[in-house]
């Protein structure tokens, strides 16, 4: 047989519509009437926050390149303009999709006593009561705008919600006019003395109050709108004498990026909407006419109002991890035994403790960590402030570019810097994605080195939010690999000949082909070849075309990819081998796991890398092995466990769609077992995972 041709593209799916794909998984979770109420109407404002930032940046961007000219196509052999032609056709249906749910949640909520009211719907009493929160709360930041001859369109910044306005003058002249609804009031107001529970929307109270705005005017409509702007960086880092400069020169023109799409209330005034595409310069399929209510992110602080626990998940309380029973010396019990935590089912205590320990350890004498996505109020970021006051050798590679959190992370900065840190902000061209601690401590018989490697960002709020793993150790060959990859980003230094890590953009990709290449290499041996990867995403045209070379040799692959896919299935010859599913729950799948059979001797890996790219190619990464038996028999087991799921995975399709898995057996979900077995493991002896999994394995 002749060498596969493997680069046609109708092996590959498109990135934008792969992730258009992943973002109705998560609305059709609104759907499942087995979850909580609001848990549901939360997942259609984490939808509409995802179509947010997909405008605001991929879409933008291929707009850019559309502009410009660029020619190339993508790997599924789409032009830049067939590809925004077909993404405006599959979100146009996606929103059509999020409306009509919306609405019926919202119907169901009525149900339930919680009722959202137009202003003109509400008894007298109600009435009275919003005329003085509009008098006292609303009217005094309002400013009513003009536009005309003498004061032009103004400028709308990204995501506000607005007014537009159409009237006649007094002196009988037609015009338009626009009001910002203030995103510093709450979008979603209670109106107390209904006697029930009664909301409204903030624009609707200002509507009900525009003809107060525009005094001795007509009013003839008035039509709610919302724009999204391009907000990718645009940073020249190659002539960058200061790149924290350069990122705060960009966050300043951010703010002012064109429109990219227009979301307007569905209305016959076709004189407002080409009053609003002109002046906003977008499209016919930029427009998105929406019959319900706008933005849908306003439900995040909705359902955190007071009494909306009946229908929300109760909460949960991250557990003492299994092999940290008690509070004893964190340093003595790493030395003792690799540890590995599994979050958000185990607490994230230990990592923020790990730091502070340090910090305060008479007997530490460094401390090396990178940060990029950390929370409002980082008690890691507080314990390195404090270790570099108490004088140790504090190191921090903080990526100022880490998309949205790119403000965030420059205070971050300037404070460590200014309690003493050694501050890296970051690498040019490089974003440094790898989640890393290095502890240098002074012992009896010398130096010890102490580390912490994750899949997940150092940030104590999302850590309850997104699954992630956790490792920390002090092998030594772990520790001599962390001190090299410091120098190296902090230096000039040579890159390393490694003993367990494996770092992008030097070597990663060639370990991934080393590794699938061997399994490729066990099943012409006549032995069985099988690989389970867990990541967020797979785009990565070389790394598909490689697992579709192992697939065509006869290796079993099993994907668990939470977001985008670019590999299809199915493909006689070519993928038959190869599963993908897709899980989206309660949690945000986050971790990366990578496991080979190795004809028996299992070889596992974690990693803070997905295979695209930009992680390959245009991060600092890291991908480490997980080298304990016991710590590879209980992730082997998580993993196990997702390839059992049948309530929250969805299996793709040989077109490309995705099926949410269901069938006959009792029900298996991933997430709820998890939950289950971090509250039973605090009352239970100290079982190995395998064995506390396995009455959930046997409904098979």
């Amino acid at each position: 047989m002749g060498k596969l041709d493997l680069t046609k593209p109708e092996y590959f799916y498109n990135r934008e519509l792969s992730w258009l794909k992943f973002n109705l998984r998560v609305l059709k979770e609104a759907m499942v009437k087995e979850t909580p109420l609001l848990e549901r109407l939360k997942f259609i404002a984490i939808s509409a926050s995802n179509l947010d930032e997909f405008f605001m940046v991929r879409v933008a961007s291929l707009w850019s390149n559309f502009d410009s000219g660029v020619e190339k196509r993508d790997a599924s052999g789409m032009s830049v303009h067939e590809q925004l032609v077909a993404i405006s056709q599959a979100a146009h249906e996606q929103v059509r999709t999020q409306t009509k749910s919306l609405i019926a949640l919202m119907a169901e909520m009525d149900a339930v006593k919680l009722h959202f009211r137009r202003v003109k719907d509400l008894s007298e009493l109600g009435k009275d009561w919003l005329e003085e929160y509009y008098r006292e709360v609303v009217f005094p930041v309002l400013t009513p705008m003009a536009v005309d001859a003498s004061r032009p369109f103004p400028f709308l910044a990204n995501k506000t919600l607005n007014l537009a306005v159409e009237l006649i003058k007094a002196d009988g002249e037609h015009s338009m006019g626009l009001i910002q609804v203030p995103s510093v009031l709450d979008r979603i107001v209670e109106v107390e003395p209904e006697g029930k529970r009664t909301f409204v929307f903030l624009e609707d109270i200002i509507a009900s109050h525009c003809h107060d705005l525009f005094k001795g005017c007509h009013i003839l409509d008035m039509v709610s709108f919302r724009v999204t702007r391009d907000s990718d960086l645009d940073l020249e880092e190659d002539d960058s004498v200061d790149l924290m400069k350069e990122v705060e020169e960009s966050l300043r023109k951010r703010k002012r990026g064109a429109a990219v799409r227009l979301e307007i209330f569905k209305t016959n005034n076709n004189r407002i909407k080409r009053f609003l595409e002109e002046n906003l310069d977008v499209t016919e399929m930029e427009v998105y006419e929406i019959n319900g209510p706008l933005d849908p992110t306003c439900f995040f602080k909705f359902i955190g109002m007071k009494g909306m626990w009946p229908w929300l998940y109760e909460p949960f309380v991250p557990q003492r991890p299994l092999e940290l029973p008690d509070d004893s010396d964190l340093f003595a019990a790493i030395r003792a035994n690799d540890i590995l935590l599994h979050h958000p089912y185990e607490s994230f205590d230990p990592v923020v403790k790990l730091v502070s320990d340090a910090a305060d350890d008479p007997q530490v004498l460094a401390i090396k960590q990178t940060l990029y996505r950390v929370s409002g109020n980082s008690p890691i970021v507080a314990a390195l402030a404090r270790a570099a006051e108490n004088g140790k050798q504090v190191t921090v590679l903080v990526e100022l570019k880490a998309r949205f959190d790119e403000e965030n992370n420059i205070l971050w900065a300037r404070r460590l810097e200014k309690a003493g840190c050694h501050v890296i902000y970051g690498l040019v061209g490089l974003k440094t994605h790898a989640k890393i601690i290095l502890i240098v401590r002074k012992e009896d018989n010398g130096i010890k080195r102490y580390l912490h490697l994750g899949t997940g960002n150092y940030n104590d709020s999302t850590a309850k939010l997104y699954t992630d793993l956790g490792l920390m150790t002090a092998n030594d060959e772990f520790g001599s690999d962390a001190s090299a990859f410091f120098n190296l980003l902090s230096g000039y230094s040579e890159p390393p000949i490694w003993n367990k890590l494996v770092m992008a953009p030097l070597g990663l990709r060639e370990k991934i082909y080393a590794l699938i290449d061997n399994e490729i290499a066990m099943v012409r041996s006549g032995r069985e070849g099988h690989i389970i990867a867990k990541m967020n995403s797979l785009i990565d045209q070389p790394v598909i075309q490689k697992l579709y070379e192992a697939s065509a040799a006869g290796v079993h692959i099993d994907l668990i990819v939470r977001g985008i896919c670019g590999l299809r299935t199915g493909i006689e010859g070519i993928s038959d081998n190869i599963t993908v599913r897709s899980i989206v729950g309660r949690q945000l799948e986050h971790s990366r796991i990578f496991w080979f059979a190795n004809g028996g001797e299992e070889q596992l890996y974690l990693s803070s890398a997905d295979w695209m790219p930009r992680n390959l190619n245009d991060r600092v990464e890291l991908f480490f092995p997980v080298e304990t038996e016991e710590h590879i028999r209980r992730i082997k087991a998580l993993l196990d466990l997702y390839l059992r799921d049948n309530v929250g995975a969805h299996m793709m399709q040989s077109n490309g769609s995705y099926r949410r898995v269901r069938n006959k057996l009792e029900p298996v979900s991933a997430q709820s077992t998890l939950y289950e077995m971090a509250q039973l493991a605090v009352t239970a002896d100290k079982l190995p995972m395998e064995k506390r999994l396995q009455p959930v394995f046997s409904r098979r």
